[in-house]
């Protein structure tokens, strides 16, 4: 097996030399860097990991904690997270949180002391301990899909005026929250010892939600429905409040009242979504559609409606917040938001090492625009493949 001291003879450099090479501790010439490389490649010399993390206090690795990773969303996510993670040479340690805030605390800190170079986390619905815990330690932080409200950073977030290039904005609820200079859970940062989280930044990627179920529940509505029921997601959740307020928003746009019995969760989950559902039906004047806040609950969904022998579209329409591979081959095929979850896996891992290469930038929260993928089971005619981007 080759050692580094092969290379540097091959390479005609000293030890030192290629150190500096494999772990960018020294700028180095090119055609002297180029020669160690050719010399590493020709050699078939393995570096090794654990020795260049003790020179550049690095392990270039990086903690992914994310729940559900069964779902085929988190699925997509979890391989745009690992793709781009590669691409810059860094591998993943990957944690189901479970949803459950304890849980949640506990596998992020077993990362830490896996000494991951920075963290990647789908927060749960009180991410109190999470923050403090962060902040605490000081880790490198990249929330994804589900945003944290409060988070503070001494410089505000703003909006770019202009397209970072691919659709995606930048939100200023982030510097709201910086001026409001608070953080729920983090009442220990002033104990002796401990540093504060409102001292350090985090920064956020997800999808648009507000105006994606907007338009969904809009399409509805020019369908004829005047009585549209919301399977929404779990409280507490960015993804749930966003996608409820686009839902008010779009009733109020046609003029609609919100009726708060159309409005039932079911806590992200398919069992969740099977007594929601169930719930809506028993009402005495029950919805002629339905849309489901996640691709889990539109399942549950069309699981009640079968057992009680309900058509879509004919004896309820169905619009529902997340596409997945499978959704062309119902019948009918079903309409849905599709949101770029490979890509918001792989920003994230960019947010991340931009961090690590500038601790003390802004912090940033950044949303992907969707897209409305028309099928039939909204109840509109069958009609050649249509997908269109949301911003």
């Amino acid at each position: 097996m080759a050692t580094m001291a092969d290379v540097a003879r091959s390479a005609g450099v000293s030890v030192a030399t290629v150190s500096h090479v494999l772990n960018g501790t020294r700028p180095v010439l090119p055609h002297t860097r180029q020669a160690v490389l050719h010399a590493i490649d020709e050699l078939g010399y393995t570096p090794n990991t654990l020795a260049r993390s003790l020179v550049t206090s690095r392990t270039r690795s990086i903690g992914l904690a994310v729940s559900a990773i069964s779902n085929p969303y988190f699925t997509e996510i979890l391989q745009g997270v690992e793709a781009a993670a590669l691409e810059h040479g860094y591998s993943l340690l990957i944690a189901d949180p479970h949803d459950d805030p304890e849980h949640e605390r506990k596998v992020v800190q077993l990362l830490h002391e896996r000494r991951v170079d920075g963290l990647i986390v789908a927060p749960s619905a009180d991410p109190r301990e999470l923050l403090a815990l962060l902040g605490r330690h000081g880790l490198p932080t990249v929330f994804l899909d589900r945003l944290v409200d409060g988070i503070p950073d001494p410089a505000v977030t703003h909006r770019q005026n202009a397209s970072t290039g691919d659709g995606a904005q930048e939100d200023p609820a982030a510097g709201r929250a910086a001026k409001a200079g608070h953080v729920t859970g983090a009442e220990d940062a002033d104990e002796p010892g401990k540093s504060s989280a409102a001292a350090f930044r985090f920064d956020q990627v997800c999808a648009e939600n507000a105006e994606p179920m907007a338009h969904l529940v809009t399409h509805l509505v020019q369908r004829g429905h005047r009585r549209i029921g919301l399977v929404a997601g779990l409280p507490g959740l960015s993804t749930t409040s966003e996608r409820i307020s686009g839902y008010r928003r779009a009733l109020a746009a046609a003029g609609l009242p919100y009726d708060e019995r159309l409005v039932v969760h079911g806590d992200s989950a398919a069992e969740g979504a099977e007594r929601a559902t169930a719930a809506l039906l028993t009402l005495a004047a029950p919805p002629t559609a339905l849309v489901t806040a996640n691709n889990a609950m539109t399942i549950g969904a069309l699981r009640v409606l079968r057992t009680r022998g309900l058509s879509v579209p004919e004896d309820l329409a169905l619009a529902c917040f997340d596409d997945f591979p499978w959704a062309d081959l119902f019948s009918p095929r079903l309409t849905a938001v599709s949101q770029p979850s490979r890509e918001i896996g792989a920003r994230a891992v960019r947010l991340l090492l931009e961090r690590l290469e500038a601790p003390d930038r802004p912090s940033r929260t950044v949303r992907l625009p969707c897209a409305f993928v028309h099928r039939t089971s909204c109840g509109c005619p069958d009609t050649p493949f249509q997908k269109g981007t949301l911003s």
